[in-house]
């Protein structure tokens, strides 16, 4: 049995913002989707989530995306892709 979460919600922020001023860090995303575990792996040998137009492989020890795909194209330059706890819903 997979212990890997079922879900995630990935917050897609600008890399350049360093100091939020207090805001959560899903205030400064320019975009976040809800991502369902999809069964399958990635080339990066980890778990693929998608959802939304997002297809991430995402290693669920370190929650970090290693592989992201934004409505079939790669991330652009000047943003990070993030991973927090999907809401319950």
């Amino acid at each position: 049995m997979s212990t890997h979460p079922k879900r995630y919600e990935i917050l897609l922020v600008p890399a350049h913002v360093e100091d939020r001023g207090g805001a959560a860090v899903a205030d400064s995303a320019v975009r976040s989707a809800v991502v369902e575990r999809t069964g399958r792996e990635g080339e990066s040998g980890y778990p693929i989530y998608e959802g939304h137009g997002i297809v991430a492989d995402v290693d669920p020890e370190t929650r970090t995306v290693e592989a992201l795909l934004v409505d079939g194209r790669e991330l652009d330059y000047g943003l990070v892709a993030l991973v927090r706890d999907a809401p319950e819903g």
